[in-house]
């Protein structure tokens, strides 16, 4: 591990050495953000934020799942990239890591609409890659203005539609039957600005029983009420009408054939099949009073089921409805000649899941329902931020924010007694503090609490005689303390590094004998440093790099085991991306790796799991045709062939922890643009 830490301490020398060599001077534009709630230029903004714009999330690349692009980004990591039953899994300094599937502890929006549920459940799967304009990444406790949310928070904004009409084709082909097939189109005229989008996608997969078949279609359009004001309407459907599982690998098995299922997992079918569609309408009026007035409504349908790779109680399924408002304010003026800006909000979200589940015997055969329950999930919340400039180089931020979840199971077997319900009340505060000190360069930190509440597969108890809440478990607290430092080095360079302290209570784990249940275990300690770094080199090429140093772990014992002082399961003490790019005219070419350390895959530390290394390249070629372009691209993952997990399962059953990644793969790629 040393030399892993030395090399990277050689190529932030040889950066800097470019940086001092060089004498082409290159305009660094501002990148502008709003996951912190007040609009700012992301220098100017006491926060650890990083923004990937749309070349670097769609150019030349197979866009499978979103951390082809956001490995970039420090103080986040990524697994599951090729289970697509079981989705990607993301988590933000350590937060989500826990999370069997999806994502948990990060608050996920989508032009502005969440993506998160009251119960603070996320799902990626419906992030539309190809019409992704813009993707924000707030790392850090963020539950001062967006509640429930440990982590951090993921802001995406889609594309509106350019001024001059275009249409637009994209294919892609790739090993293990990779098919995708994308048309698009949008454009301005007089008051309307619209974009719509629709894609199919087949892939066979690496491993046995992973096919996956999805298709999406995202429409938007913006209507221009008077100057000033802006009506959006935003719609989604995505279908997934096979998505396998192949289930997780023993050591043994892994060693013997790793692109085998699970034993059960051919027998029983098992995957998930998933119909979901969205609504939502944005309204933005920049002339209400002195200042901006953004309301906000959406409604989601989602229809899921799911056989897990076991028999026993393993086909579940739940027809869920997601709606909710939001109101949000933004004025700024100035106080005795000091500007103050403020953001004043009110939030009601509602997840109302009719929710099943049978019995599966050793053959697949379905038998007797044994879950048939209604759960609700309600969230209100109302929250501010207000920032003052008192000088030209300080500005102080302060926010905070109250949430009421309230959650309900309406048992509708015999005489339901495991129906009951929950309430809690929290208040998240932040505050934070930059220093200009120097024009290209600032200094800030940040003092925050979060809260995480527990979701509706945690809240079951299978020990008590009715199988509903468990009465002992509550919310985990956080606090978090940041001292970070970004800006400009010469007119080349841009660098963004933070170190943290992350204080966690009553952390929400699973209970060591029923993997089952879930416990509140007394504390975690999260300390850490990111670093990300982008140069802009001669001829063309350019180099960016991520670096994360994370020492996450338990603090002390409680009932859920005995655990203090190991890491926290699933999460790497080092991870490294570096990427090296080449731009000239109309050729793009690229090569990036990653390099992670070791990981356990379980509370008590017993399994460790090897860290990899792994490159991956693309090439893309643009020719101009009259009133249109012309691009050819293709790629390589896996460059070296080597041996790794995608994913890693958490305290898994009977040791299944492993799901190996493919090994060498590529892909070809063409697009028509007029």
């Amino acid at each position: 591990m040393r030399s892993r830490v030395g090399t990277i301490g050689v190529l932030l020398g040889v950066l800097a050495g470019g940086v001092q060599a060089s004498d082409t001077q290159l305009d660094l534009d501002p990148i502008e953000v709003t996951a912190p709630g007040l609009i700012r230029d992301q220098l100017d903004t006491p926060a650890a934020i990083s923004v990937v714009e749309a070349p670097e999330l769609q150019r030349a690349r197979q866009r499978l799942a979103l951390d082809e692009t956001l490995n970039q980004v420090p103080g986040v990591f990524f697994q599951n990239r090729y289970n697509f039953a079981q989705n990607l899994r993301l988590s933000i300094r350590g937060f989500g890591a826990r999370a069997p599937f999806g994502v948990r502890g990060v608050r996920v929006r989508v032009d502005g609409i969440p993506e998160t549920l009251p119960d603070g459940q996320s799902q990626v799967d419906t992030i539309d890659l190809e019409t992704v304009e813009q993707v924000e990444v707030l790392r850090g406790p963020s539950s001062a203005l967006y509640g429930n949310a440990a982590g951090g928070v993921l802001n995406v904004r889609t594309r509106s539609g350019d001024t001059e009409p275009y249409v637009q084709g994209r294919m892609t082909s790739g090993s293990y039957g990779l098919r995708r097939t994308t048309v698009m189109g949008g454009g301005e005229q007089g008051a309307w600005r619209g974009h719509a989008s629709a894609w199919h996608m087949n892939y066979d997969g690496y491993r046995d029983q992973s096919e996956t078949e999805k298709m999406m279609f995202n429409g938007k359009t913006s209507y221009k009420v008077s100057p000033g004001r802006r009506l959006t309407t935003v719609f989604t459907a995505y279908d997934q009408p096979k998505g396998e599982d192949p289930g997780g690998l023993t050591r043994e098995e892994r060693r013997d054939d790793r692109q085998q299922a699970a034993p059960n997992a051919d027998r029983l079918d098992t995957g998930q099949v998933v119909d979901q569609q969205r609504l939502g309408l944005i309204y933005e009026d920049s002339r209400a009073l002195p200042g901006t007035l953004n309301l906000t409504a959406f409604y989601t349908a989602r229809d899921f089921e799911q056989q897990l790779p076991f028999p026993g109680p393993s086909l579940l399924g739940y027809d869920r409805d997601f709606y909710g408002v939001s109101s949000e304010y933004r004025h700024g003026l100035a106080l005795g000649g000091m500007p103050v800006d403020w953001v004043l909000g009110a939030e009601v979200r509602e997840q109302r899941d009719d929710r099943e589940r049978y019995l599966v015997d050793a053959d697949g055969n379905r038998g007797d329902r044994i879950q048939d329950a209604l759960e609700k999930a309600t969230s209100s919340a109302v929250y501010g931020q207000l920032e003052i400039k008192p000088t030209s180089g300080w500005r102080f931020r302060l926010g905070g924010r109250y949430d009421r979840v309230r959650f309900r199971i309406e048992d509708r077997r015999g005489q339901g007694q495991a129906s009951g319900s929950r309430v809690y009340d929290e208040f998240s505060a932040s505050a934070g503090a930059l220093w200009r000190f120097h024009p290209r360069h600032r200094l800030y930190s940040t003092v925050g609490t979060a809260f995480e509440t527990p979701t509706f597969t945690e809240f079951y108890d299978p020990t008590t005689p009715d199988e509903g809440f468990d009465p002992d478990l509550v919310p985990q607290q956080a606090l978090n303390l940041e001292l970070g430092m970004k800006g400009q080095l010469g007119d080349r360079t841009r660098y963004d590094l933070a170190v943290f302290r992350i204080r966690t209570r009553d952390e929400i784990v699973q209970v060591d004998s029923e993997p089952d249940r879930f416990a509140n275990l007394g504390e975690t300690r999260r300390d850490g440093l990111e670093l990300g770094i982008q140069h802009f080199l001669d001829y063309g090429l350019s180099l960016s790099g991520a670096y994360t140093w994370s020492d996450f772990r338990f603090r002390d014992d409680s009932g859920a085991g005995n655990r203090a002082g190991n890491r926290l399961p699933g999460l790497p003490e080092h991870n490294l991306f570096l990427e090296l790019a080449w731009r000239q005219g109309g050729w793009f070419a690229a090569i990036d790796g990653l390099a992670v350390s070791r990981v356990y895959a379980d509370d008590a530390n017993r399994e460790a799991v090897a860290g990899y290394g792994v490159l991956n390249g693309r090439v893309a070629r643009t020719l101009d045709l009259q009133g249109g372009e012309f691009e050819l691209s293709a790629g390589i993952n896996n460059l070296m062939d080597r041996d790794y997990n995608s994913n890693v399962r958490i305290n898994a059953a009977a040791d299944r922890f492993f799901e190996p990644a493919p090994d060498r793969n590529f892909y070809v790629g063409a697009r028509l643009r007029f």
